[in-house]
């Protein structure tokens, strides 16, 4: 990989089709001398004269000449093309004038082959391999001779070996003059200089290339749009390549199996599982056959998203083809369904594997069905599963190990985490920060705050590294602390390291100062992380609007909230119960009513902390009425627990009349009345003297418990 800044120093970003005089100047000049010149006197091979050239060393270029045709004619058995030369010739001693000569001599005398035989031999010297005159007269004389292949084969590698000391574009751009003197321009040079810029990583350079060549007359073929695409895809800047990818489609141009399989990966990554999808349909449609590597690409980009039936879809689909899934199919799979909390499913799977006769669970397979069941804290099972790997004479990896270890300490079994900790290091399976992480997490969730900070220790002084995940860790304690000065130095400390704080790190802090109504504090790493790229998340615009609305910033809140609407990210039922709770608040009962039947249109049922509150605000304005409207819409179950807890709250206020009008609602739904509401309500009927209610409400119960 060469650097760009060298590169540039070499006129990498001026115009492609603007070449130096002095570029112009020495094509014309070598046409001239190539085409009307002889350089050599006589040769060893017969017929070979010309009268010699007065401003080189005569008997030097005649010798070299002549071991270069008997080195060449005795290795013409070997199907090397050209042949590779053996002279015994003292590069060094030969002058780039004298090289320039023979190798234009050899081509006007004996042949293209023979000249490209010297020339291959003269640049694997550094002498040569960098001097941009000898290029030209070979390639020109071939040029004469009518073999535009081989002439373009000069400079496809004079482009390669001047890319090497970042002078890509001069190389290019002598391409480019070359061609206006009779060498026309052909698909596979477009597509070699393409390739090494794409290589070097410069891809805005390669598209220029692309520009110039096809304005030139040069169609590109599927290798130039495959170049292009494949380039972006590694990079991860898959918009581009969608962008590449669909004028390739356009063309009637398709993929190969391997760049298919790049491509979805590239995707998945990035989130475009669909697109990634949509793709691998189309490639179908035109004609390719996707393999069983293609194929389990998809079903992981799809198990990865959480879209298991679609993956399994596909595992159908790839059968019909003909593919049997392998040990890589089902284990993706298997983590799958595992991440999708589908344990028992994933463990049918994974039985299937240990009965097969031809694929059995490979290491992986295991730490995917471990790291299932330490998810879900069934740690019985995942030790089971350690032990049965053993068994098979598999080795238990970093990652089998870290999973075991996050589960025992979601339990709080730390002693079980130490162990597997010991057992890595006698097996050679060093802890990494993965497993530190897992348990200092762990103690500082159960309180356990100076063991982790002792552990840490411990691992610094071996030599691990805090990562990302260790610095959220220690930010997050010290928020959960109240420490926001502790925190902004692990903070600091981060970038201070090089680590780039991701955006669970920002809103960490963020939703910190929000608690402690801080709020310019907030909104100034709010907009740090947007301005380096990090997309906000539910959680972060969460925190920002509960933020506003216990500082009483209703208005920003509902702007964040729109905002938040606006860039797709979707508010959940925490956001919007901090919304309406913030529009209550100010008596802006119509809003947040609004939002609240927004909310269940959208599908998010509503906590009963903003069923309660919305429908209370509504009995405080004596507008029970609208409370019960707001509350029909659940299902009974939820309608039931919220106005239960609705009658003990306003009992709490005195407020025994309403109280009843719900209660006796609640009659209606469910004779079987709650303890704890019933004596509330008794209770508050006999503090405010509303003897007749409690009468009435026992007279009813009882009608109840006759008619049952």
């Amino acid at each position: 990989m060469f650097s760009v800044p060298i590169l540039r120093s070499h006129g990498l970003q001026q115009k492609l089709s603007s070449t130096p005089n002095l570029n112009v100047f020495i094509i014309r000049s070598l046409f001239h001398q190539t085409h009307h010149h002889n350089f050599l006197s006589t040769s060893t091979q017969p017929g070979f004269s010309a009268p010699p050239s007065p401003s080189l060393p005569h008997s030097i270029v005649k010798t070299v000449c002549s071991l270069v045709l008997e080195s060449y004619y005795h290795k013409t058995h070997l199907r090397s093309s050209p042949p590779k030369l053996n002279l015994p010739v003292n590069a060094e001693s030969l002058t780039h004038e004298q090289a320039i000569t023979v190798v234009a001599s050899l081509a006007n005398e004996a042949g293209s082959m023979v000249a490209l035989s010297f020339f291959y031999w003269a640049i694997g010297f550094a002498k040569f391999r960098y001097f941009m005159r000898f290029y030209i007269v070979c390639a020109t004389s071939l040029i004469g001779n009518g073999n535009f292949e081989r002439a373009h084969e000069v400079m496809q590698c004079m482009v390669r070996n001047f890319a090497e000391i970042g002078r890509l574009n001069e190389g290019f751009s002598m391409v480019i003059e070359i061609s206006n003197y009779g060498l026309p321009l052909f698909t596979s040079t477009l597509n070699c200089v393409v390739g090494i810029a794409c290589e070097m990583g410069l891809v805005e350079y390669a598209e220029e290339v692309f520009d110039e060549m096809s304005a030139r007359g040069v169609c590109p073929d599927s290798c130039s749009y495959k170049l292009m695409v494949v380039a972006y895809c590694r990079m991860g800047r898959v918009t581009e390549a969608d962008r590449w990818l669909n004028a390739m489609l356009e063309r009637g141009f398709i993929v190969d199996n391997a760049t298919l399989t790049l491509l979805i990966t590239a995707f998945c990554e990035k989130g475009f599982v669909s697109r990634a999808l949509r793709y691998f349909d189309k490639m179908i449609a035109m004609g390719l056959m996707p393999n069983l590597i293609n194929f389990t690409s998809l079903i992981n980009g799809l198990c990865k998203r959480g879209s298991i039936k679609q993956a399994f879809e596909k595992l159908e689909e790839m059968v019909r083809n003909g593919w049997k899934p392998n040990v890589y199919t089902h284990t993706v799979l298997i983590d799958g369904l595992c991440k999708k909390g589908w344990t028992e499913k994933a463990f049918r799977l994974f039985l299937k594997l240990v009965r097969s006769d031809n694929y059995k669970p490979n290491v992986y397979t295991y730490t995917a069905m471990i790291s299932g069941y330490c998810k879900e804290e069934k740690m019985n099972r995942a030790e089971m599963l350690l032990d049965r790997m053993k068994e098979q004479g598999l080795v238990p990896n970093t990652n089998t190990y870290t999973s075991l270890i996050n589960g025992h300490c979601k339990v709080g079994n730390f002693e079980r985490a130490y162990e597997l900790m010991d057992l890595m290091e006698k097996e050679g399976c060093n802890p990494n920060i993965y497993a530190y992480n897992a348990i200092i997490d762990g103690l500082f969730k159960k309180g356990r705050v100076q063991e982790a900070y002792e552990l840490l220790k411990k691992g610094f002084r071996w030599g691990l590294q805090a990562d990302k995940v260790t610095y959220t860790i220690l930010l997050s304690e010290h928020c959960k602390q109240a420490e926001t000065d502790r925190a902004l130095g692990s903070f600091g400390k981060m970038l201070k390291v090089g680590l780039q704080p991701d955006m669970h790190a920002y809103t960490t802090l963020i939703a910190a100062f929000c608690r402690q109504k801080k709020m310019k504090e907030s909104e100034k790493f709010f907009d740090e992380a947007i301005r380096i790229g990090l997309v906000p998340t539910k959680e972060t615009y969460t925190s920002m609007i509960c933020g506003y609305c216990r500082d009483g910033n209703i208005s920003s809140a509902v702007k964040l909230f729109q905002r938040m609407c606006q860039h797709g990210c979707v508010p959940d039922s925490i956001t919007y119960g901090a919304l309406i709770s913030g529009l209550c608040k100010e008596s802006k009962l119509d809003e947040a009513c609004r939002l609240y039947e927004t909310m269940i249109d959208k599908g998010v049922s509503p906590c009963e902390v903003t069923r309660v509150t919305l429908a209370y605000e509504y009995c405080k304005q004596d507008d029970s009425a609208t409370a019960m409207v707001i509350l029909e819409r659940l299902d009974k179950k939820l309608w039931i627990r919220t106005v239960n807890t609705l009658i003990r709250k306003l009992c709490s206020e005195k407020k025994v009349g309403m109280a009843a009008l719900f209660f006796n609602k609640l009659l209606d739904k469910d004779r079987n009345v709650d303890r704890v509401t019933r004596a509330a309500f008794m209770t508050a009927c006999y503090e405010s003297n509303k003897y007749a209610l409690v009468s009435d409400l026992s007279e009813r119960i009882s009608e109840g418990i006759e008619n049952n």
